[in-house]
């Protein structure tokens, strides 16, 4: 029933209704965002290349040949973004943390929760943007190994040998930052 929703949306999409277009951004503008602010970790530059995305999908959905789930079409167009954007910088790492000072000063145990967060988040931010991109997507977004590989283009055991490395090489620095 979704794939036959999907299809319909698409088709909508590329006879000019921008109703359709729109619904399309408001149903996939938070893995959008999300994805690209846990590879970026700069919240304005994510604002930035969200709307770079959803314009190339505006742009690119007469070319979409349905073969792949919208979705999976969606994660390669924000890959692309995201590593051609990663020429140009590090961002810093963005910790929004909007709670009340009674919550903040909530038990040692909610403390210790943030400042693991917050050195994983860090951890995170230093990991090259394609371990970025995986970990953002898969542990954070619960996207599937099958459908990041092909969105990515990868073959499964990549992607799994990737996520992988990038695992070990967070569990390195969080140990390090220990000692």
């Amino acid at each position: 029933m979704e794939d036959v929703h999907e299809r319909e949306l698409v088709e909508r999409c590329r006879a000019g209704d921008e109703r359709a277009f729109q619904e399309l951004v408001d149903r996939y503008k938070d893995l959008v965002f999300a994805l690209i602010a846990r590879t970026l970790q700069d919240r304005s530059r994510a604002e930035d290349l969200a709307q770079d995305v959803f314009l190339r999908i505006h742009r690119g959905l007469p070319y979409f040949r349905g073969e792949a789930r919208l979705s999976t079409w969606i994660y390669r167009i924000v890959a692309n973004v995201c590593l051609q954007d990663h020429g140009r910088g590090p961002g810093g790492v963005s910790l929004d943390d909007n709670r009340t000072p009674a919550a903040r000063a909530a038990s040692d145990r909610q403390f210790g929760d943030l400042e693991l967060r917050d050195r994983l988040e860090k951890a995170i931010a230093q990991l090259p943007a394609n371990y970025r991109l995986l970990i953002a997507a898969h542990y954070l977004q619960g996207v599937q190994y099958e459908e990041l590989a092909e969105a990515l283009q990868l073959p499964l055991g990549t992607v799994k040998t990737q996520l992988y490395r990038a695992k070990q090489q967070l569990r390195r620095m969080l140990e390090n930052e220990l000692k």
